[in-house]
Protein backbone atom coordinates (compact mmCIF):
# COMPACT_ATOMS: atom_id res chain seq x y z
CA UNK A 1 0.00 0.00 0.00
CA UNK A 2 2.68 2.47 0.71
CA UNK A 3 4.73 1.61 -1.89
CA UNK A 4 1.56 2.80 -4.43
CA UNK A 5 0.46 5.86 -2.49
CA UNK A 6 4.29 6.35 -2.39
CA UNK A 7 4.42 6.64 -6.27
CA UNK A 8 1.30 7.77 -6.85
CA UNK A 9 2.26 11.37 -4.66
CA UNK A 10 5.13 11.23 -6.67
CA UNK A 11 3.62 10.83 -9.98
CA UNK A 12 1.31 14.04 -8.80
CA UNK A 13 4.82 16.22 -7.42
CA UNK A 14 6.06 14.80 -11.15
CA UNK A 15 3.24 16.49 -13.21
CA UNK A 16 2.09 18.97 -11.20
CA UNK A 17 4.54 19.64 -8.21
CA UNK A 18 7.76 19.81 -10.37
CA UNK A 19 6.78 22.59 -12.45
CA UNK A 20 5.77 25.05 -9.17
CA UNK A 21 9.30 23.77 -8.22
CA UNK A 22 11.18 25.00 -11.35
CA UNK A 23 8.78 27.78 -11.24
CA UNK A 24 9.89 28.78 -7.35
CA UNK A 25 13.32 28.27 -8.07
CA UNK A 26 13.27 30.36 -11.18
CA UNK A 27 11.35 33.33 -9.35
CA UNK A 28 14.20 33.45 -6.67
CA UNK A 29 16.62 33.20 -8.77
CA UNK A 30 15.14 36.43 -10.93
CA UNK A 31 14.52 37.87 -7.38
CA UNK A 32 18.44 37.97 -5.98
CA UNK A 33 19.61 38.87 -9.66
CA UNK A 34 17.37 41.63 -9.99
CA UNK A 35 17.11 42.78 -6.18
CA UNK A 36 21.30 42.55 -6.55
CA UNK A 37 21.17 44.38 -9.61
CA UNK A 38 18.40 47.11 -8.63
CA UNK A 39 20.40 47.67 -5.34
CA UNK A 40 23.86 48.07 -6.75
CA UNK A 41 22.00 50.15 -9.52
CA UNK A 42 20.95 52.59 -6.64
CA UNK A 43 23.93 52.53 -4.71
CA UNK A 44 25.87 53.37 -7.95
CA UNK A 45 23.26 56.54 -8.69
CA UNK A 46 24.11 57.68 -4.97
CA UNK A 47 27.75 57.24 -5.66
CA UNK A 48 27.57 59.44 -8.82
CA UNK A 49 25.93 62.19 -6.98
CA UNK A 50 28.25 62.21 -4.34
CA UNK A 51 31.24 62.63 -6.80
CA UNK A 52 29.10 64.80 -8.35
CA UNK A 53 28.33 66.92 -5.51
CA UNK A 54 32.42 66.78 -4.28
CA UNK A 55 33.46 67.61 -7.73
CA UNK A 56 31.49 70.90 -7.64
CA UNK A 57 32.43 71.37 -3.69
CA UNK A 58 36.16 70.83 -5.18
CA UNK A 59 35.85 72.80 -8.51
CA UNK A 60 34.27 76.09 -6.80
CA UNK A 61 37.58 75.97 -4.82
CA UNK A 62 39.82 75.83 -7.45
CA UNK A 63 37.74 78.45 -9.37
CA UNK A 64 38.24 80.49 -6.61
CA UNK A 65 41.78 80.39 -6.75
CA UNK A 66 42.07 80.58 -10.34
CA UNK A 67 39.59 84.18 -10.34
CA UNK A 68 41.96 85.31 -7.55
CA UNK A 69 45.35 85.10 -9.48
CA UNK A 70 43.64 86.19 -12.71
CA UNK A 71 42.43 89.63 -10.92
CA UNK A 72 45.65 89.90 -9.64
CA UNK A 73 47.48 89.77 -12.76
CA UNK A 74 45.28 91.66 -14.77
CA UNK A 75 45.09 94.67 -12.75
CA UNK A 76 48.90 94.94 -12.01
CA UNK A 77 48.63 95.70 -8.41
CA UNK A 78 51.86 96.60 -6.54
CA UNK A 79 52.60 93.59 -3.66
CA UNK A 80 51.11 95.64 -0.96
CA UNK A 81 47.65 95.24 -3.08
CA UNK A 82 48.15 92.21 -4.09
CA UNK A 83 48.75 90.93 0.01
CA UNK A 84 45.24 93.12 0.52
CA UNK A 85 43.33 91.14 -1.80
CA UNK A 86 44.11 87.53 -0.68
CA UNK A 87 43.34 88.45 2.66
CA UNK A 88 40.58 90.02 1.67
CA UNK A 89 39.70 87.02 0.16
CA UNK A 90 40.10 84.56 2.86
CA UNK A 91 38.16 86.51 5.50
CA UNK A 92 35.41 85.93 2.70
CA UNK A 93 35.91 82.54 1.66
CA UNK A 94 35.57 80.68 5.31
CA UNK A 95 37.06 77.76 3.39
CA UNK A 96 40.89 79.03 3.25
CA UNK A 97 43.26 79.07 5.39
CA UNK A 98 45.80 81.09 3.72
CA UNK A 99 46.61 81.93 -0.06
CA UNK A 100 50.02 82.55 -1.51
CA UNK A 101 51.39 83.61 -4.77
CA UNK A 102 54.47 82.07 -6.06
CA UNK A 103 56.69 84.10 -9.19
CA UNK A 104 57.54 81.40 -12.14
CA UNK A 105 61.08 81.26 -10.16
CA UNK A 106 58.66 79.38 -7.28
CA UNK A 107 58.95 82.50 -5.03
CA UNK A 108 56.66 84.09 -2.67
CA UNK A 109 55.47 87.30 -3.79
CA UNK A 110 52.28 87.82 -1.78
CA UNK A 111 50.75 85.88 0.71
CA UNK A 112 47.74 85.93 3.10
CA UNK A 113 49.64 85.20 6.10
CA UNK A 114 50.84 87.21 9.02
CA UNK A 115 54.68 87.16 8.54
CA UNK A 116 56.09 84.39 6.49
CA UNK A 117 54.21 81.90 4.23
CA UNK A 118 54.37 78.34 5.11
CA UNK A 119 52.87 77.24 1.74
CA UNK A 120 55.02 76.06 -1.15
CA UNK A 121 53.97 74.70 -4.85
CA UNK A 122 54.73 70.93 -4.77
CA UNK A 123 56.79 69.01 -6.95
CA UNK A 124 54.08 66.72 -7.75
CA UNK A 125 51.82 70.19 -8.93
CA UNK A 126 54.97 71.00 -11.30
CA UNK A 127 54.76 67.52 -12.99
CA UNK A 128 51.25 68.26 -14.60
CA UNK A 129 51.23 71.73 -14.60
CA UNK A 130 47.89 71.95 -17.07
CA UNK A 131 45.34 70.49 -14.37
CA UNK A 132 45.16 72.01 -10.77
CA UNK A 133 46.49 69.65 -8.04
CA UNK A 134 45.47 68.59 -4.21
CA UNK A 135 47.94 68.05 -2.04
CA UNK A 136 47.15 64.95 0.04
CA UNK A 137 45.24 65.35 3.13
CA UNK A 138 46.47 66.38 6.35
CA UNK A 139 44.79 66.84 9.87
CA UNK A 140 45.88 70.49 11.67
CA UNK A 141 46.24 71.50 15.12
CA UNK A 142 42.41 71.40 15.47
CA UNK A 143 42.10 68.05 14.10
CA UNK A 144 40.50 69.23 11.10
CA UNK A 145 41.36 68.01 7.44
CA UNK A 146 43.21 70.17 5.54
CA UNK A 147 45.30 70.17 2.34
CA UNK A 148 46.69 72.48 -0.37
CA UNK A 149 45.42 73.31 -3.74
CA UNK A 150 47.92 74.60 -6.58
CA UNK A 151 47.16 76.27 -9.63
CA UNK A 152 48.87 77.11 -12.72
CA UNK A 153 48.61 81.12 -13.42
CA UNK A 154 49.17 82.54 -16.91
CA UNK A 155 48.42 86.19 -18.13
CA UNK A 156 48.08 86.70 -22.10
CA UNK A 157 51.64 87.65 -22.90
CA UNK A 158 53.72 85.75 -19.86
CA UNK A 159 53.53 83.38 -16.99
CA UNK A 160 51.93 84.75 -13.78
CA UNK A 161 53.99 81.33 -11.90
CA UNK A 162 51.38 79.64 -9.43
CA UNK A 163 48.66 80.60 -6.54
CA UNK A 164 48.29 77.70 -3.62
CA UNK A 165 45.76 78.14 -1.12
CA UNK A 166 45.33 76.33 2.11
CA UNK A 167 41.75 75.09 2.31
CA UNK A 168 39.64 73.06 5.27
CA UNK A 169 37.68 70.33 4.17
CA UNK A 170 35.53 70.45 7.29
CA UNK A 171 32.42 71.26 4.93
CA UNK A 172 33.62 68.30 2.85
CA UNK A 173 33.28 66.15 5.24
CA UNK A 174 29.94 67.54 6.84
CA UNK A 175 28.84 67.27 3.34
CA UNK A 176 30.12 63.59 3.32
CA UNK A 177 27.87 62.80 6.77
CA UNK A 178 24.92 63.69 4.57
CA UNK A 179 25.32 61.03 2.20
CA UNK A 180 23.77 57.64 3.79
CA UNK A 181 22.51 54.51 2.23
CA UNK A 182 19.77 52.86 4.29
CA UNK A 183 20.51 53.00 8.27
CA UNK A 184 23.54 51.77 8.20
CA UNK A 185 25.44 52.71 4.88
CA UNK A 186 28.41 55.46 4.66
CA UNK A 187 30.02 57.38 1.72
CA UNK A 188 34.13 57.81 1.75
CA UNK A 189 36.26 59.76 -0.49
CA UNK A 190 39.62 58.23 -1.40
CA UNK A 191 42.57 60.46 -2.70
CA UNK A 192 44.43 59.25 -5.86
CA UNK A 193 47.14 58.22 -4.49
CA UNK A 194 45.06 56.21 -1.80
CA UNK A 195 44.97 58.06 1.16
CA UNK A 196 40.97 58.41 2.69
CA UNK A 197 40.22 62.09 2.61
CA UNK A 198 36.46 61.70 4.40
CA UNK A 199 34.27 58.90 5.69
CA UNK A 200 30.78 59.06 7.08
CA UNK A 201 31.36 56.51 9.75
CA UNK A 202 32.16 58.30 12.88
CA UNK A 203 34.47 55.30 13.34
CA UNK A 204 36.48 55.33 10.65
CA UNK A 205 35.94 59.69 10.85
CA UNK A 206 38.22 59.68 14.00
CA UNK A 207 40.76 57.29 12.23
CA UNK A 208 41.03 59.60 9.06
CA UNK A 209 41.44 62.69 11.61
CA UNK A 210 43.95 61.24 13.71
CA UNK A 211 46.02 59.93 10.98
CA UNK A 212 45.45 55.97 11.43
CA UNK A 213 44.25 54.65 8.39
CA UNK A 214 45.65 51.85 6.96
CA UNK A 215 46.44 51.15 3.39
CA UNK A 216 45.37 47.47 3.72
CA UNK A 217 42.10 47.87 4.49
CA UNK A 218 39.33 46.50 2.77
CA UNK A 219 38.05 49.88 1.49
CA UNK A 220 41.61 51.10 0.27
CA UNK A 221 41.53 47.75 -1.30
CA UNK A 222 38.91 47.86 -3.32
CA UNK A 223 40.02 51.46 -4.12
CA UNK A 224 42.94 50.27 -5.88
CA UNK A 225 40.96 47.79 -7.39
CA UNK A 226 38.73 50.16 -8.96
CA UNK A 227 41.17 52.33 -10.39
CA UNK A 228 42.98 48.90 -11.63
CA UNK A 229 39.61 48.23 -13.57
CA UNK A 230 38.87 44.95 -11.52
CA UNK A 231 36.91 45.88 -8.92
CA UNK A 232 35.08 42.71 -5.96
CA UNK A 233 31.88 42.64 -6.08
CA UNK A 234 31.68 42.92 -2.04
CA UNK A 235 34.31 42.93 0.86
CA UNK A 236 33.93 42.02 4.23
CA UNK A 237 34.98 45.12 6.65
CA UNK A 238 35.13 44.49 10.43
CA UNK A 239 33.24 40.85 9.68
CA UNK A 240 30.44 42.13 7.77
CA UNK A 241 30.21 41.93 4.68
CA UNK A 242 30.03 45.28 2.47
CA UNK A 243 28.26 45.59 -0.75
CA UNK A 244 30.08 49.03 -2.46
CA UNK A 245 29.76 51.16 -5.61
CA UNK A 246 32.15 53.78 -6.54
CA UNK A 247 32.11 56.91 -9.01
CA UNK A 248 35.11 58.79 -9.75
CA UNK A 249 35.14 63.10 -9.88
CA UNK A 250 35.50 63.09 -13.74
CA UNK A 251 36.60 67.13 -13.73
CA UNK A 252 39.52 68.59 -15.29
CA UNK A 253 39.73 71.08 -12.42
CA UNK A 254 38.29 68.80 -9.46
CA UNK A 255 40.97 65.67 -8.46
CA UNK A 256 40.64 62.58 -9.56
CA UNK A 257 39.34 61.25 -6.29
CA UNK A 258 36.62 58.13 -5.73
CA UNK A 259 33.52 58.28 -4.27
CA UNK A 260 33.10 55.04 -2.29
CA UNK A 261 29.49 54.26 -1.30
CA UNK A 262 28.69 50.77 1.38
CA UNK A 263 25.99 49.52 2.63
CA UNK A 264 26.14 46.05 4.43
CA UNK A 265 25.04 43.34 2.46
CA UNK A 266 22.30 42.22 4.77
CA UNK A 267 20.83 45.54 4.78
CA UNK A 268 20.91 46.16 1.10
CA UNK A 269 19.21 42.90 0.45
CA UNK A 270 17.33 42.84 3.43
CA UNK A 271 13.95 43.43 1.07
CA UNK A 272 14.76 40.97 -1.56
CA UNK A 273 15.50 38.66 1.61
CA UNK A 274 12.48 39.28 2.93
CA UNK A 275 10.52 39.14 -0.20
CA UNK A 276 12.08 36.06 -1.16
CA UNK A 277 11.36 34.31 1.99
CA UNK A 278 7.79 35.33 1.38
CA UNK A 279 8.16 33.48 -1.98
CA UNK A 280 9.51 30.41 -0.25
CA UNK A 281 6.60 30.32 2.30
CA UNK A 282 4.47 30.78 -0.49
CA UNK A 283 5.45 27.76 -2.78
CA UNK A 284 6.20 25.56 0.15
CA UNK A 285 3.04 25.59 1.58
CA UNK A 286 1.63 25.31 -1.95
CA UNK A 287 3.69 22.17 -2.38
CA UNK A 288 2.72 20.92 1.16
CA UNK A 289 -1.05 21.74 0.14
CA UNK A 290 -0.88 20.03 -3.12
CA UNK A 291 1.15 16.95 -1.83
CA UNK A 292 -1.63 16.78 1.04
CA UNK A 293 -4.27 16.87 -1.42
CA UNK A 294 -2.92 14.71 -3.95
CA UNK A 295 -2.36 12.08 -1.01
CA UNK A 296 -5.63 12.26 0.20
CA UNK A 297 -7.13 11.89 -2.93
CA UNK A 298 -4.94 9.36 -4.48
CA UNK A 299 -5.60 7.40 -1.08
CA UNK A 300 -9.36 7.54 -1.60
CA UNK A 301 -8.96 6.62 -5.48
CA UNK A 302 -6.43 3.46 -4.78
CA UNK A 303 -8.89 1.87 -1.76
CA UNK A 304 -10.05 -0.09 -4.15
CA UNK A 305 -7.35 -1.32 -5.68
CA UNK A 306 -6.25 -1.95 -1.98
CA UNK A 307 -9.13 -3.88 -1.44
CA UNK A 308 -8.78 -6.25 -4.28
CA UNK A 309 -5.78 -7.22 -3.23
CA UNK A 310 -6.80 -7.83 0.01
CA UNK A 311 -9.26 -10.49 -1.66
CA UNK A 312 -6.88 -11.55 -3.91
CA UNK A 313 -4.42 -12.78 -0.54
CA UNK A 314 -7.60 -14.18 0.75
CA UNK A 315 -8.17 -15.90 -1.90
CA UNK A 316 -4.57 -17.28 -2.17
CA UNK A 317 -4.77 -18.19 1.42
CA UNK A 318 -7.78 -20.25 0.52
CA UNK A 319 -10.51 -18.53 1.59
CA UNK A 320 -12.19 -19.21 -1.24
CA UNK A 321 -15.57 -17.44 -0.44
CA UNK A 322 -13.96 -13.65 -0.18
CA UNK A 323 -15.62 -11.36 -2.65
CA UNK A 324 -14.47 -8.00 -3.67
CA UNK A 325 -17.43 -5.29 -3.40
CA UNK A 326 -16.45 -1.67 -5.63
CA UNK A 327 -17.95 1.32 -6.33
CA UNK A 328 -18.30 3.45 -9.12
CA UNK A 329 -18.92 2.77 -12.75
CA UNK A 330 -14.80 2.77 -13.75
CA UNK A 331 -12.80 0.25 -15.48
CA UNK A 332 -11.80 -0.67 -11.55
CA UNK A 333 -15.47 -1.47 -10.89
CA UNK A 334 -15.12 -3.59 -13.72
CA UNK A 335 -12.16 -5.23 -12.74
CA UNK A 336 -14.19 -5.74 -9.35
CA UNK A 337 -16.90 -7.55 -11.26
CA UNK A 338 -14.98 -9.52 -13.56
CA UNK A 339 -12.74 -10.53 -10.69
CA UNK A 340 -15.56 -11.71 -8.78
CA UNK A 341 -16.76 -13.77 -11.72
CA UNK A 342 -13.06 -15.13 -11.63
CA UNK A 343 -13.15 -16.75 -8.37
CA UNK A 344 -17.01 -17.98 -8.83
CA UNK A 345 -15.16 -19.56 -11.74
CA UNK A 346 -12.31 -20.79 -9.67
CA UNK A 347 -14.10 -22.25 -6.94
CA UNK A 348 -16.50 -24.22 -9.68
CA UNK A 349 -12.87 -25.25 -11.23
CA UNK A 350 -11.49 -25.99 -8.11
CA UNK A 351 -14.37 -28.50 -7.14
CA UNK A 352 -14.21 -30.11 -10.44
CA UNK A 353 -10.46 -30.46 -9.81
CA UNK A 354 -11.07 -32.03 -6.55
CA UNK A 355 -13.86 -34.21 -7.31
CA UNK A 356 -11.36 -35.70 -10.44
CA UNK A 357 -8.68 -36.36 -8.27
CA UNK A 358 -10.49 -38.75 -5.46
CA UNK A 359 -11.87 -40.50 -8.62
CA UNK A 360 -8.07 -40.44 -10.03
CA UNK A 361 -6.88 -41.35 -6.29
CA UNK A 362 -9.63 -44.09 -5.81
CA UNK A 363 -9.18 -45.27 -8.44
CA UNK A 364 -5.40 -46.02 -8.60
CA UNK A 365 -6.04 -47.37 -4.75
CA UNK A 366 -8.46 -49.44 -5.96
CA UNK A 367 -6.04 -50.76 -9.24
CA UNK A 368 -3.25 -51.01 -6.83
CA UNK A 369 -5.49 -52.95 -4.33
CA UNK A 370 -6.62 -55.15 -6.65
CA UNK A 371 -3.33 -55.92 -8.21
CA UNK A 372 -1.08 -56.12 -5.16
CA UNK A 373 -3.87 -58.65 -2.85
CA UNK A 374 -4.98 -60.36 -6.19
CA UNK A 375 -1.91 -62.59 -6.59
CA UNK A 376 -1.61 -63.36 -2.70
CA UNK A 377 -5.67 -63.95 -2.59
CA UNK A 378 -5.48 -66.21 -5.57
CA UNK A 379 -2.79 -68.02 -4.37
CA UNK A 380 -4.99 -68.38 -0.65
CA UNK A 381 -7.84 -69.32 -2.67
CA UNK A 382 -5.74 -72.28 -5.36
CA UNK A 383 -4.30 -73.66 -2.01
CA UNK A 384 -7.86 -73.99 -0.20
CA UNK A 385 -8.96 -75.90 -2.64
CA UNK A 386 -5.78 -78.06 -2.90
CA UNK A 387 -6.35 -79.22 0.70
CA UNK A 388 -9.64 -80.19 0.25
CA UNK A 389 -7.77 -82.74 -1.54
CA UNK A 390 -4.79 -83.31 0.25
CA UNK A 391 -5.92 -82.71 3.49
CA UNK A 392 -4.16 -85.53 4.79
CA UNK A 393 -1.00 -84.96 3.50
CA UNK A 394 0.73 -83.80 6.03
CA UNK A 395 3.87 -82.30 4.24
CA UNK A 396 1.03 -80.44 2.12
CA UNK A 397 -0.84 -79.49 4.95
CA UNK A 398 2.93 -77.03 6.35
CA UNK A 399 3.76 -75.71 2.92
CA UNK A 400 0.09 -74.57 2.72
CA UNK A 401 0.75 -73.03 6.52
CA UNK A 402 4.01 -71.14 5.05
CA UNK A 403 2.08 -70.27 1.87
CA UNK A 404 -0.93 -68.57 3.95
CA UNK A 405 1.40 -66.81 6.42
CA UNK A 406 3.64 -65.52 3.82
CA UNK A 407 0.85 -63.69 1.51
CA UNK A 408 -1.26 -62.75 4.36
CA UNK A 409 2.18 -60.81 5.91
CA UNK A 410 1.86 -59.05 1.97
CA UNK A 411 -2.15 -58.55 3.12
CA UNK A 412 -0.91 -57.14 6.13
CA UNK A 413 1.98 -54.45 4.51
CA UNK A 414 -0.01 -53.70 1.61
CA UNK A 415 -3.02 -52.18 4.52
CA UNK A 416 0.03 -51.15 6.76
CA UNK A 417 0.44 -48.60 4.22
CA UNK A 418 -2.64 -47.11 3.69
CA UNK A 419 -3.07 -46.62 7.49
CA UNK A 420 0.55 -44.96 7.80
CA UNK A 421 0.01 -42.23 4.77
CA UNK A 422 -2.96 -41.06 6.39
CA UNK A 423 -1.29 -40.50 9.96
CA UNK A 424 2.41 -40.04 11.57
CA UNK A 425 4.12 -43.79 12.18
CA UNK A 426 4.67 -43.72 15.68
CA UNK A 427 8.85 -44.22 16.39
CA UNK A 428 10.90 -44.36 19.08
CA UNK A 429 14.75 -42.79 18.67
CA UNK A 430 17.48 -44.93 20.12
CA UNK A 431 20.79 -44.51 19.14
CA UNK A 432 22.14 -46.85 16.46
CA UNK A 433 25.18 -47.49 14.57
CA UNK A 434 24.59 -47.17 10.35
CA UNK A 435 27.06 -49.06 9.22
CA UNK A 436 25.74 -52.23 11.03
CA UNK A 437 21.81 -51.29 10.29
CA UNK A 438 23.10 -51.00 6.63
CA UNK A 439 25.14 -53.92 6.30
CA UNK A 440 22.09 -56.12 8.30
CA UNK A 441 19.53 -55.10 5.27
CA UNK A 442 21.61 -55.39 2.77
CA UNK A 443 22.87 -58.82 3.73
CA UNK A 444 18.91 -59.76 4.16
CA UNK A 445 18.05 -58.64 1.12
CA UNK A 446 21.00 -60.82 -0.78
CA UNK A 447 18.84 -63.37 -1.81
CA UNK A 448 16.67 -61.24 -3.82
CA UNK A 449 19.39 -59.67 -5.57
CA UNK A 450 20.48 -62.72 -6.63
CA UNK A 451 17.37 -63.90 -7.61
CA UNK A 452 17.62 -60.63 -9.88
CA UNK A 453 20.84 -61.23 -11.27
CA UNK A 454 22.27 -57.95 -9.86
CA UNK A 455 25.00 -57.36 -7.75
CA UNK A 456 24.34 -56.09 -4.31
CA UNK A 457 27.15 -54.64 -1.97
CA UNK A 458 27.92 -52.43 0.80
CA UNK A 459 31.18 -49.25 1.25
CA UNK A 460 30.81 -48.74 4.76
CA UNK A 461 32.46 -45.98 6.78
CA UNK A 462 35.80 -46.86 8.74
CA UNK A 463 35.04 -45.45 11.40
CA UNK A 464 31.14 -45.93 13.56
CA UNK A 465 28.89 -43.27 13.00
CA UNK A 466 26.16 -43.14 15.35
CA UNK A 467 22.29 -41.32 14.91
CA UNK A 468 19.16 -41.10 17.14
CA UNK A 469 16.46 -43.45 15.03
CA UNK A 470 14.30 -46.23 14.78
CA UNK A 471 15.90 -49.45 14.08
CA UNK A 472 12.74 -50.98 12.33
CA UNK A 473 11.37 -48.17 10.56
CA UNK A 474 15.03 -47.37 9.57
CA UNK A 475 15.15 -50.75 8.15
CA UNK A 476 11.55 -49.96 6.07
CA UNK A 477 13.62 -47.22 4.43
CA UNK A 478 17.10 -49.33 3.25
CA UNK A 479 14.20 -52.26 2.22
CA UNK A 480 12.29 -49.69 0.25
CA UNK A 481 14.86 -48.21 -1.79
CA UNK A 482 17.54 -51.13 -2.15
CA UNK A 483 14.53 -53.13 -3.36
CA UNK A 484 13.59 -49.78 -5.97
CA UNK A 485 17.40 -49.99 -6.91
CA UNK A 486 16.82 -53.68 -7.74
CA UNK A 487 14.03 -53.84 -9.23
CA UNK A 488 15.05 -50.73 -11.74
CA UNK A 489 18.47 -52.43 -12.69
CA UNK A 490 18.54 -54.87 -15.73
CA UNK A 491 20.51 -58.32 -14.53
CA UNK A 492 24.30 -57.86 -14.38
CA UNK A 493 23.82 -54.53 -13.26
CA UNK A 494 25.14 -52.81 -10.05
CA UNK A 495 23.59 -51.80 -6.31
CA UNK A 496 25.33 -50.34 -3.85
CA UNK A 497 24.43 -48.96 -0.31
CA UNK A 498 27.48 -46.72 1.50
CA UNK A 499 27.65 -44.76 4.30
CA UNK A 500 29.86 -41.45 4.84
CA UNK A 501 30.54 -39.43 7.36
CA UNK A 502 30.59 -35.29 6.87
CA UNK A 503 31.46 -33.27 10.10
CA UNK A 504 28.20 -33.25 12.48
CA UNK A 505 25.95 -34.94 9.60
CA UNK A 506 26.43 -38.31 8.10
CA UNK A 507 24.53 -39.86 4.83
CA UNK A 508 23.51 -43.15 3.74
CA UNK A 509 23.39 -43.28 -0.62
CA UNK A 510 22.05 -45.70 -2.39
CA UNK A 511 22.84 -45.90 -6.05
CA UNK A 512 22.26 -48.17 -8.76
CA UNK A 513 22.99 -48.55 -12.69
CA UNK A 514 19.63 -48.63 -14.00
CA UNK A 515 17.50 -47.18 -15.96
CA UNK A 516 17.19 -43.84 -14.37
CA UNK A 517 14.01 -41.47 -13.89
CA UNK A 518 13.01 -39.09 -16.27
CA UNK A 519 13.47 -35.12 -15.18
CA UNK A 520 10.11 -34.18 -15.64
CA UNK A 521 8.85 -37.07 -13.00
CA UNK A 522 11.53 -37.05 -10.51
CA UNK A 523 9.99 -34.04 -8.30
CA UNK A 524 7.20 -36.01 -8.05
CA UNK A 525 8.50 -39.45 -6.61
CA UNK A 526 8.17 -38.66 -3.50
CA UNK A 527 4.43 -38.11 -3.29
CA UNK A 528 1.48 -40.41 -2.34
CA UNK A 529 0.51 -43.10 -4.97
CA UNK A 530 3.01 -41.71 -7.47
CA UNK A 531 5.04 -44.52 -9.20
CA UNK A 532 7.29 -45.25 -12.40
CA UNK A 533 6.84 -49.16 -11.97
CA UNK A 534 3.73 -50.93 -14.02
CA UNK A 535 2.41 -52.25 -10.23
CA UNK A 536 2.02 -51.00 -6.55
CA UNK A 537 0.19 -48.12 -4.82
CA UNK A 538 3.29 -46.24 -4.79
CA UNK A 539 3.33 -45.54 -1.21
CA UNK A 540 6.86 -47.09 -1.27
CA UNK A 541 9.15 -43.17 -1.20
CA UNK A 542 5.98 -41.22 0.12
CA UNK A 543 6.54 -43.58 3.36
CA UNK A 544 10.28 -43.47 3.28
CA UNK A 545 10.28 -39.84 2.95
CA UNK A 546 8.09 -39.46 6.40
CA UNK A 547 9.80 -42.04 7.82
CA UNK A 548 13.41 -39.97 7.36
CA UNK A 549 11.56 -36.72 8.21
CA UNK A 550 9.88 -37.85 11.29
CA UNK A 551 13.77 -38.89 12.65
CA UNK A 552 15.31 -35.06 12.00
CA UNK A 553 16.76 -36.13 8.40
CA UNK A 554 16.75 -35.65 4.59
CA UNK A 555 16.25 -36.99 1.75
CA UNK A 556 17.14 -36.41 -1.78
CA UNK A 557 17.38 -37.70 -5.43
CA UNK A 558 19.69 -37.59 -8.35
CA UNK A 559 18.99 -39.67 -11.42
CA UNK A 560 19.98 -39.50 -14.81
CA UNK A 561 18.38 -42.15 -17.57
CA UNK A 562 20.30 -44.77 -18.42
CA UNK A 563 22.93 -44.54 -16.24
CA UNK A 564 21.13 -44.51 -12.72
CA UNK A 565 19.75 -43.36 -9.81
CA UNK A 566 21.23 -42.18 -6.43
CA UNK A 567 19.01 -41.44 -3.36
CA UNK A 568 21.11 -39.78 -0.43
CA UNK A 569 19.24 -39.61 3.14
CA UNK A 570 21.49 -37.18 5.76
CA UNK A 571 20.97 -37.55 9.15
CA UNK A 572 22.63 -34.81 12.25
CA UNK A 573 25.30 -37.36 13.79
CA UNK A 574 24.67 -38.05 17.56
CA UNK A 575 27.52 -38.54 20.15
CA UNK A 576 25.16 -41.18 22.39
CA UNK A 577 25.94 -44.47 22.34
CA UNK A 578 23.25 -47.84 22.47
CA UNK A 579 22.97 -48.63 26.24
CA UNK A 580 24.99 -51.99 26.11
CA UNK A 581 28.14 -49.85 24.71
CA UNK A 582 27.63 -47.19 27.48
CA UNK A 583 27.11 -49.68 30.23
CA UNK A 584 30.47 -51.53 29.27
Amino acid sequence: MRRITSRFVLLIATAAVLPLVVYGVVSVTSLRRGTDSSVRQGNLNVAKQAAEQVGMYMQHNTRVLQSVGSQIGAIGLTPWQQERVLKNQVLDVPEFREITLFNNALQPIATSAVGATKLQVPEQALKHPERPYVAPLRVDDDLLPTTNIAVRLTRSQEDAGWIVGEISLESLWKMVDTILVGQHGYALIVSEDGHLIAHGNPDEKRNVAAAEQSRESEELQYARAYRDGRPPDSYVENGVEMLPAAALIADDIAPPWLVIVEQPMTEAMATAKRLETQLIVAIVLALLGTIVLGYLWGKTFIQRIFALTRVTRSIAEGQMDARVELKGADEIRELGDAFNSMADRLVELQENIRKQERQVMFGRIAAGLVHDLSHPIQNIGNSCKLILKMWEDAEYRDTFRRMVEREMQVVKRVLEDLQNIAKPIPLEKFPIELNRTVGEAVEAMQGLAETAGITLKTELAPEPLYIEADLFALGRVYRNLVVNAIQATAPGGLVVAAVEGHGDRVQVRVYDTGCGIPPDRLQAIFEDFVTTKRRGLGLGLAISRKIVEQLGGRISVASEVGKGTTFVIDFPRTSARPMAQAAG
